[in-house]
Protein backbone atom coordinates (compact mmCIF):
# COMPACT_ATOMS: atom_id res chain seq x y z
CA UNK A 1 0.00 0.00 0.00
CA UNK A 2 1.16 3.80 -1.09
CA UNK A 3 2.13 6.33 1.94
CA UNK A 4 -0.37 8.77 1.83
CA UNK A 5 2.12 11.51 2.85
CA UNK A 6 4.16 11.00 0.09
CA UNK A 7 1.59 11.39 -2.42
CA UNK A 8 0.23 14.81 -1.04
CA UNK A 9 3.90 15.78 -1.32
CA UNK A 10 4.81 14.88 -4.78
CA UNK A 11 1.93 14.21 -6.76
CA UNK A 12 3.29 14.21 -9.93
CA UNK A 13 5.66 12.05 -9.22
CA UNK A 14 3.31 9.86 -8.07
CA UNK A 15 1.30 9.58 -11.62
CA UNK A 16 4.30 9.53 -13.80
CA UNK A 17 5.65 6.42 -11.75
CA UNK A 18 1.89 4.92 -12.29
CA UNK A 19 1.99 5.94 -15.87
CA UNK A 20 4.65 3.51 -16.07
CA UNK A 21 2.64 1.02 -15.28
CA UNK A 22 -0.56 1.90 -17.58
CA UNK A 23 -2.55 3.77 -15.15
CA UNK A 24 -3.19 8.34 -14.82
CA UNK A 25 -4.46 10.07 -12.95
CA UNK A 26 -5.05 8.71 -9.73
CA UNK A 27 -3.41 10.63 -7.40
CA UNK A 28 -6.25 13.28 -8.28
CA UNK A 29 -8.83 10.62 -6.88
CA UNK A 30 -6.77 10.03 -3.97
CA UNK A 31 -6.10 13.34 -2.82
CA UNK A 32 -10.02 14.22 -3.27
CA UNK A 33 -10.80 11.59 -0.92
CA UNK A 34 -7.95 12.01 1.73
CA UNK A 35 -9.28 16.01 1.55
CA UNK A 36 -12.89 14.72 2.42
CA UNK A 37 -11.66 12.54 5.42
CA UNK A 38 -9.30 15.49 6.72
CA UNK A 39 -12.61 17.79 6.46
CA UNK A 40 -14.37 15.07 7.98
CA UNK A 41 -11.88 14.62 11.30
CA UNK A 42 -11.38 18.47 11.36
CA UNK A 43 -14.80 19.21 11.58
CA UNK A 44 -15.63 16.27 14.29
CA UNK A 45 -12.47 17.69 16.44
CA UNK A 46 -14.45 21.32 15.98
CA UNK A 47 -17.54 20.40 16.99
CA UNK A 48 -15.79 18.14 20.06
CA UNK A 49 -14.42 21.22 21.01
CA UNK A 50 -17.71 23.18 20.99
CA UNK A 51 -19.12 20.69 22.58
CA UNK A 52 -16.85 20.41 25.67
CA UNK A 53 -17.35 24.23 25.69
CA UNK A 54 -21.05 23.96 25.92
CA UNK A 55 -20.97 21.23 28.49
CA UNK A 56 -19.18 23.22 31.29
CA UNK A 57 -21.81 26.61 30.13
CA UNK A 58 -24.59 24.16 30.97
CA UNK A 59 -23.70 23.64 34.23
CA UNK A 60 -23.09 27.60 34.83
CA UNK A 61 -26.63 28.56 33.34
CA UNK A 62 -28.15 26.45 35.92
CA UNK A 63 -26.23 27.77 38.83
CA UNK A 64 -27.35 31.03 38.27
CA UNK A 65 -31.06 29.78 37.40
CA UNK A 66 -31.03 30.85 33.63
CA UNK A 67 -33.49 28.07 32.63
CA UNK A 68 -33.97 29.57 28.96
CA UNK A 69 -29.93 29.77 28.60
CA UNK A 70 -29.62 26.27 30.05
CA UNK A 71 -32.14 24.85 27.81
CA UNK A 72 -30.48 26.42 24.62
CA UNK A 73 -27.12 24.90 25.64
CA UNK A 74 -28.45 21.64 26.41
CA UNK A 75 -29.77 21.56 23.12
CA UNK A 76 -26.82 22.56 21.87
CA UNK A 77 -24.77 19.61 23.57
CA UNK A 78 -27.24 17.25 22.38
CA UNK A 79 -27.29 18.56 18.74
CA UNK A 80 -23.53 18.92 18.74
CA UNK A 81 -22.90 15.02 19.98
CA UNK A 82 -25.36 14.45 16.80
CA UNK A 83 -23.00 16.18 14.83
CA UNK A 84 -20.10 14.58 16.39
CA UNK A 85 -21.44 11.02 15.41
CA UNK A 86 -22.35 11.93 12.12
CA UNK A 87 -19.02 13.02 11.01
CA UNK A 88 -17.17 10.64 12.76
CA UNK A 89 -19.18 8.01 11.00
CA UNK A 90 -18.44 10.01 7.59
CA UNK A 91 -14.76 9.95 8.15
CA UNK A 92 -14.73 6.55 8.70
CA UNK A 93 -16.57 5.56 5.67
CA UNK A 94 -13.97 8.58 3.82
CA UNK A 95 -10.88 6.67 5.26
CA UNK A 96 -11.94 3.02 4.24
CA UNK A 97 -12.84 4.42 0.83
CA UNK A 98 -9.25 5.53 0.35
CA UNK A 99 -8.22 2.89 2.13
CA UNK A 100 -9.65 0.33 -0.49
CA UNK A 101 -8.34 2.52 -3.40
CA UNK A 102 -4.71 2.55 -2.06
CA UNK A 103 -5.81 -1.40 -1.78
CA UNK A 104 -5.98 -1.82 -5.87
CA UNK A 105 -3.63 0.29 -6.86
CA UNK A 106 0.20 -1.38 -7.67
CA UNK A 107 3.30 -0.60 -6.28
CA UNK A 108 5.63 1.82 -8.16
CA UNK A 109 8.44 0.62 -10.12
CA UNK A 110 12.03 1.40 -9.67
CA UNK A 111 13.48 3.71 -11.78
CA UNK A 112 15.82 1.41 -13.62
CA UNK A 113 12.93 -0.91 -14.31
CA UNK A 114 12.85 -0.90 -18.10
CA UNK A 115 9.47 0.27 -19.36
CA UNK A 116 7.19 -2.20 -21.43
CA UNK A 117 3.83 -2.92 -22.05
CA UNK A 118 3.77 -6.76 -21.56
CA UNK A 119 6.77 -9.83 -21.66
CA UNK A 120 8.38 -8.45 -25.04
CA UNK A 121 9.52 -5.46 -23.09
CA UNK A 122 11.29 -7.92 -20.55
CA UNK A 123 15.39 -7.48 -20.62
CA UNK A 124 17.71 -10.31 -20.23
CA UNK A 125 20.45 -9.84 -17.83
CA UNK A 126 22.86 -12.84 -18.36
CA UNK A 127 22.28 -16.45 -19.23
CA UNK A 128 23.96 -19.38 -17.58
CA UNK A 129 24.73 -22.80 -19.57
CA UNK A 130 24.31 -24.02 -23.24
CA UNK A 131 21.02 -26.06 -24.11
CA UNK A 132 22.00 -29.34 -25.36
CA UNK A 133 22.21 -30.32 -28.78
CA UNK A 134 20.18 -33.51 -29.39
CA UNK A 135 20.18 -35.96 -32.37
CA UNK A 136 16.86 -36.69 -32.15
CA UNK A 137 13.03 -34.59 -31.60
CA UNK A 138 13.32 -33.79 -28.39
CA UNK A 139 9.72 -34.55 -26.11
CA UNK A 140 7.58 -32.92 -24.14
CA UNK A 141 7.74 -34.28 -20.62
CA UNK A 142 4.68 -35.84 -20.64
CA UNK A 143 5.72 -37.96 -24.06
CA UNK A 144 8.72 -38.78 -22.69
CA UNK A 145 8.25 -43.17 -22.37
CA UNK A 146 9.96 -43.34 -19.35
CA UNK A 147 8.08 -40.69 -18.05
CA UNK A 148 4.28 -41.56 -19.32
CA UNK A 149 4.20 -44.28 -16.47
CA UNK A 150 4.71 -42.24 -13.45
CA UNK A 151 2.51 -39.10 -14.88
CA UNK A 152 -1.36 -39.59 -14.89
CA UNK A 153 -3.48 -37.21 -16.36
CA UNK A 154 -6.42 -38.87 -17.13
CA UNK A 155 -6.83 -40.14 -13.76
CA UNK A 156 -6.32 -36.68 -12.13
CA UNK A 157 -8.95 -35.33 -14.16
CA UNK A 158 -11.43 -38.67 -12.89
CA UNK A 159 -10.63 -37.45 -9.36
CA UNK A 160 -10.76 -33.18 -9.84
CA UNK A 161 -10.87 -32.59 -13.47
CA UNK A 162 -8.49 -30.65 -15.67
CA UNK A 163 -4.97 -29.07 -14.62
CA UNK A 164 -4.19 -31.57 -12.12
CA UNK A 165 -1.79 -34.67 -12.35
CA UNK A 166 -1.52 -37.86 -10.37
CA UNK A 167 2.32 -38.41 -10.09
CA UNK A 168 3.63 -42.24 -9.38
CA UNK A 169 6.66 -44.33 -9.32
CA UNK A 170 9.84 -43.01 -10.41
CA UNK A 171 8.92 -39.40 -12.02
CA UNK A 172 7.25 -38.84 -7.92
CA UNK A 173 10.82 -39.79 -6.17
CA UNK A 174 12.30 -37.20 -8.55
CA UNK A 175 9.92 -34.81 -7.71
CA UNK A 176 10.10 -35.56 -3.57
CA UNK A 177 13.94 -35.40 -4.48
CA UNK A 178 13.78 -32.28 -5.88
CA UNK A 179 12.25 -30.15 -3.21
CA UNK A 180 14.84 -32.14 -0.88
CA UNK A 181 17.39 -31.17 -2.72
CA UNK A 182 16.18 -27.31 -2.69
CA UNK A 183 15.67 -26.99 0.96
CA UNK A 184 18.92 -28.72 2.06
CA UNK A 185 20.78 -26.23 -0.77
CA UNK A 186 18.81 -23.19 0.79
CA UNK A 187 19.68 -24.20 4.50
CA UNK A 188 23.25 -25.30 4.19
CA UNK A 189 24.52 -23.41 1.60
CA UNK A 190 22.69 -19.76 1.72
CA UNK A 191 21.53 -19.67 5.88
CA UNK A 192 18.02 -19.76 4.72
CA UNK A 193 15.71 -21.09 8.03
CA UNK A 194 13.44 -23.84 7.00
CA UNK A 195 10.03 -22.88 8.18
CA UNK A 196 6.71 -25.03 7.61
CA UNK A 197 3.53 -23.40 7.75
CA UNK A 198 -0.29 -23.92 6.58
CA UNK A 199 -1.68 -23.13 3.70
CA UNK A 200 -4.87 -21.80 4.77
CA UNK A 201 -4.85 -18.63 6.14
CA UNK A 202 -7.09 -15.79 7.75
CA UNK A 203 -8.12 -13.02 4.50
CA UNK A 204 -5.73 -10.57 6.85
CA UNK A 205 -3.20 -12.66 5.16
CA UNK A 206 -3.81 -12.45 1.75
CA UNK A 207 -4.32 -8.78 1.94
CA UNK A 208 -1.48 -8.17 3.52
CA UNK A 209 0.62 -9.90 0.43
CA UNK A 210 -1.58 -8.06 -1.80
CA UNK A 211 -3.38 -11.37 -2.89
CA UNK A 212 -6.72 -9.32 -2.04
CA UNK A 213 -8.64 -7.38 -3.14
CA UNK A 214 -7.61 -7.20 -6.66
CA UNK A 215 -6.73 -10.67 -7.56
CA UNK A 216 -9.91 -12.72 -5.35
CA UNK A 217 -10.28 -15.05 -8.41
CA UNK A 218 -7.20 -16.09 -8.82
CA UNK A 219 -7.41 -17.71 -5.45
CA UNK A 220 -9.51 -20.46 -3.38
CA UNK A 221 -11.52 -19.67 -0.55
CA UNK A 222 -13.15 -22.07 2.05
CA UNK A 223 -17.02 -22.09 2.83
CA UNK A 224 -16.00 -21.09 6.31
CA UNK A 225 -13.61 -18.41 5.83
CA UNK A 226 -10.55 -19.17 5.00
CA UNK A 227 -7.83 -18.99 1.95
CA UNK A 228 -5.64 -21.51 0.56
CA UNK A 229 -2.48 -20.09 -0.59
CA UNK A 230 -1.01 -19.31 -3.79
CA UNK A 231 2.36 -19.53 -2.44
CA UNK A 232 4.22 -19.58 0.98
CA UNK A 233 4.99 -15.72 0.45
CA UNK A 234 1.51 -15.36 2.20
CA UNK A 235 2.44 -16.72 5.45
CA UNK A 236 6.27 -16.25 5.74
CA UNK A 237 5.88 -12.35 4.80
CA UNK A 238 3.00 -12.55 7.51
CA UNK A 239 4.95 -13.88 10.19
CA UNK A 240 6.42 -9.74 10.51
CA UNK A 241 2.60 -8.81 10.45
CA UNK A 242 1.69 -6.22 13.96
CA UNK A 243 5.35 -6.76 14.69
CA UNK A 244 7.82 -3.97 16.23
CA UNK A 245 11.51 -6.07 14.78
CA UNK A 246 14.74 -4.96 16.58
CA UNK A 247 16.89 -3.71 13.60
CA UNK A 248 19.60 -6.43 14.95
CA UNK A 249 17.27 -9.06 14.18
CA UNK A 250 17.34 -8.34 10.31
CA UNK A 251 17.26 -9.67 7.74
CA UNK A 252 15.45 -12.54 8.51
CA UNK A 253 15.55 -15.10 5.94
CA UNK A 254 13.10 -18.12 5.58
CA UNK A 255 12.37 -20.99 3.18
CA UNK A 256 9.55 -23.55 3.52
CA UNK A 257 8.37 -26.07 0.65
CA UNK A 258 4.38 -25.97 0.51
CA UNK A 259 1.32 -26.74 -1.49
CA UNK A 260 0.09 -24.11 -3.45
CA UNK A 261 -3.12 -23.85 -4.76
CA UNK A 262 -3.95 -20.89 -7.41
CA UNK A 263 -7.54 -20.98 -9.86
CA UNK A 264 -5.63 -19.98 -12.95
CA UNK A 265 -8.79 -17.62 -13.91
CA UNK A 266 -6.56 -15.50 -16.50
CA UNK A 267 -5.25 -18.48 -18.38
CA UNK A 268 -7.70 -20.39 -20.31
CA UNK A 269 -6.29 -21.82 -22.90
CA UNK A 270 -2.65 -21.75 -22.06
CA UNK A 271 -0.28 -24.49 -21.33
CA UNK A 272 -3.30 -26.70 -21.23
CA UNK A 273 -1.52 -29.79 -21.98
CA UNK A 274 1.40 -31.77 -19.75
CA UNK A 275 1.77 -30.33 -15.71
CA UNK A 276 3.36 -26.71 -16.57
CA UNK A 277 0.26 -25.06 -15.09
CA UNK A 278 -1.63 -26.70 -12.57
CA UNK A 279 -4.28 -25.77 -9.64
CA UNK A 280 -2.36 -27.71 -7.07
CA UNK A 281 1.73 -27.59 -7.26
CA UNK A 282 4.39 -27.69 -4.87
CA UNK A 283 6.84 -24.78 -4.21
CA UNK A 284 10.31 -23.98 -2.27
CA UNK A 285 9.97 -20.47 -1.68
CA UNK A 286 12.25 -17.79 -0.14
CA UNK A 287 11.08 -14.51 1.72
CA UNK A 288 13.35 -12.06 3.51
CA UNK A 289 12.66 -8.95 5.77
CA UNK A 290 15.08 -6.22 5.61
CA UNK A 291 16.03 -2.81 6.11
CA UNK A 292 15.42 -0.42 3.49
CA UNK A 293 18.83 0.36 2.82
CA UNK A 294 19.85 -3.45 2.06
CA UNK A 295 16.82 -4.63 0.11
CA UNK A 296 18.26 -4.19 -3.41
CA UNK A 297 21.61 -6.16 -2.16
CA UNK A 298 19.28 -8.80 -0.78
CA UNK A 299 17.44 -8.73 -4.14
CA UNK A 300 20.51 -10.07 -6.02
CA UNK A 301 21.62 -12.66 -3.01
CA UNK A 302 17.88 -14.11 -3.54
CA UNK A 303 18.27 -14.59 -7.60
CA UNK A 304 21.65 -15.62 -6.73
CA UNK A 305 20.07 -17.92 -4.41
CA UNK A 306 17.73 -19.35 -7.16
CA UNK A 307 20.08 -19.62 -9.93
CA UNK A 308 22.00 -21.60 -7.44
CA UNK A 309 20.01 -24.43 -7.85
CA UNK A 310 19.41 -24.85 -11.43
CA UNK A 311 23.77 -24.66 -11.87
CA UNK A 312 23.52 -27.41 -9.24
CA UNK A 313 20.92 -29.14 -11.77
CA UNK A 314 23.36 -28.35 -15.07
CA UNK A 315 19.81 -26.61 -16.30
CA UNK A 316 20.35 -23.98 -18.87
CA UNK A 317 18.40 -20.28 -18.32
CA UNK A 318 18.12 -17.06 -18.48
CA UNK A 319 17.65 -14.05 -15.70
CA UNK A 320 15.32 -11.44 -16.92
CA UNK A 321 14.67 -8.32 -15.64
CA UNK A 322 10.46 -7.62 -16.18
CA UNK A 323 9.25 -4.50 -17.80
CA UNK A 324 6.74 -2.11 -15.71
CA UNK A 325 3.84 -4.26 -18.01
CA UNK A 326 4.84 -7.56 -17.44
CA UNK A 327 5.81 -7.15 -13.22
CA UNK A 328 3.39 -8.64 -10.49
CA UNK A 329 1.21 -6.18 -8.76
CA UNK A 330 3.28 -5.67 -5.03
CA UNK A 331 6.44 -5.66 -6.77
CA UNK A 332 9.05 -2.42 -7.30
CA UNK A 333 11.39 -4.89 -9.24
CA UNK A 334 11.31 -8.43 -10.39
CA UNK A 335 13.82 -10.93 -11.72
CA UNK A 336 12.39 -14.15 -13.28
CA UNK A 337 14.48 -17.17 -14.16
CA UNK A 338 13.65 -19.19 -17.49
CA UNK A 339 14.94 -22.21 -17.73
CA UNK A 340 15.34 -23.86 -21.19
CA UNK A 341 12.76 -26.35 -21.94
CA UNK A 342 13.75 -28.27 -24.99
CA UNK A 343 10.43 -30.16 -25.55
CA UNK A 344 8.86 -26.73 -26.53
CA UNK A 345 12.54 -24.99 -27.74
CA UNK A 346 12.28 -22.17 -25.32
CA UNK A 347 12.90 -20.69 -22.40
CA UNK A 348 9.74 -21.26 -19.44
CA UNK A 349 9.47 -18.90 -16.24
CA UNK A 350 10.54 -20.94 -13.49
CA UNK A 351 10.76 -18.48 -10.79
CA UNK A 352 10.57 -14.63 -10.33
CA UNK A 353 12.00 -12.72 -7.57
CA UNK A 354 10.41 -9.52 -6.33
CA UNK A 355 12.02 -6.64 -4.30
CA UNK A 356 8.30 -5.13 -2.57
CA UNK A 357 10.05 -2.43 -0.53
CA UNK A 358 7.68 -1.35 2.04
CA UNK A 359 4.71 -2.16 -0.21
CA UNK A 360 3.81 -5.10 1.78
CA UNK A 361 5.21 -3.76 5.23
CA UNK A 362 2.50 -0.77 4.82
CA UNK A 363 -0.10 -3.18 4.77
CA UNK A 364 0.75 -5.41 7.13
CA UNK A 365 1.90 -2.34 9.94
CA UNK A 366 5.65 -4.55 9.66
CA UNK A 367 8.65 -2.48 11.46
CA UNK A 368 11.33 -2.36 12.88
CA UNK A 369 13.44 -0.01 15.20
CA UNK A 370 16.80 0.97 15.26
CA UNK A 371 18.48 1.24 19.28
CA UNK A 372 17.38 4.78 20.52
CA UNK A 373 15.14 5.31 17.16
CA UNK A 374 11.16 5.94 16.13
CA UNK A 375 9.74 2.49 14.43
CA UNK A 376 9.95 2.19 10.42
CA UNK A 377 8.75 0.06 7.84
CA UNK A 378 10.67 -3.15 7.05
CA UNK A 379 11.26 -3.94 3.67
CA UNK A 380 9.74 -7.71 1.89
CA UNK A 381 10.87 -9.63 -0.93
CA UNK A 382 10.32 -13.15 -1.89
CA UNK A 383 10.78 -15.51 -4.84
CA UNK A 384 10.56 -18.95 -5.86
CA UNK A 385 13.42 -21.36 -5.19
CA UNK A 386 12.29 -23.02 -6.68
CA UNK A 387 8.74 -24.35 -8.38
CA UNK A 388 9.41 -27.78 -7.86
CA UNK A 389 6.87 -28.89 -10.81
CA UNK A 390 8.53 -26.68 -12.92
CA UNK A 391 11.87 -28.20 -12.60
CA UNK A 392 10.76 -31.88 -12.54
CA UNK A 393 9.75 -30.84 -16.35
CA UNK A 394 13.18 -29.19 -16.60
CA UNK A 395 15.12 -31.99 -15.62
CA UNK A 396 12.89 -34.86 -17.46
CA UNK A 397 13.03 -32.82 -20.62
CA UNK A 398 16.69 -31.85 -20.33
CA UNK A 399 17.83 -35.71 -19.37
CA UNK A 400 15.99 -37.13 -22.13
CA UNK A 401 17.71 -39.99 -24.15
CA UNK A 402 16.43 -41.15 -27.79
CA UNK A 403 15.14 -44.62 -26.01
CA UNK A 404 12.74 -42.82 -23.86
CA UNK A 405 14.87 -43.19 -20.95
CA UNK A 406 15.92 -39.80 -18.58
CA UNK A 407 19.08 -39.03 -17.66
CA UNK A 408 18.96 -37.56 -13.80
CA UNK A 409 21.53 -34.57 -12.55
CA UNK A 410 23.96 -36.14 -10.39
CA UNK A 411 23.02 -33.71 -7.78
CA UNK A 412 19.89 -35.51 -7.03
CA UNK A 413 21.51 -39.25 -7.10
CA UNK A 414 21.81 -38.82 -3.06
CA UNK A 415 18.37 -38.23 -2.46
CA UNK A 416 17.64 -41.22 -4.82
CA UNK A 417 19.49 -43.63 -3.01
CA UNK A 418 22.06 -43.90 -5.72
CA UNK A 419 20.06 -44.12 -8.88
CA UNK A 420 20.72 -42.09 -11.75
CA UNK A 421 18.00 -42.44 -14.71
CA UNK A 422 14.61 -43.62 -15.41
CA UNK A 423 14.83 -46.49 -17.65
CA UNK A 424 12.59 -46.26 -21.09
CA UNK A 425 9.92 -48.16 -19.11
CA UNK A 426 9.14 -45.85 -16.01
CA UNK A 427 12.14 -47.50 -13.50
CA UNK A 428 14.37 -45.76 -11.07
CA UNK A 429 17.26 -47.59 -11.76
Amino acid sequence: MHDIRAIRENPAAFDAALARRGLSGLSSQILALDEARRAKILAAETAQAEQNRASKDVGAARARGDDAEFERLRALVAQTKADIARLTEEAAAEDAALRDLLMTIPNLPLADVPDGADEAGNVELRRWGSPRAFDFAPKEHYDIAGVKPGMDFAMAAKLSGARFVVLRGAVIRVHRALAQFMLDTHVNDHGLTETWTPVLVKEEAMYGTNQLPKFAEDSYQTTNGWWLIPTSEVTLTNMAAGEVLEEAALPIRMTAHTQCFRSEAGSAGRDTAGMLRQHQFEKVEMVSITTPGTSLAEHDRMTGCAEAILQKLGLPYRVMVLCTGDMGFGATKTHDLEVWLPGQDTYREISSVSVCGDFQARRMNARFKAPGGKPEFVHTLNGSGLAVGRCLIAVLENGQQADGSVELPAALHPYLGGRTRISADGALV
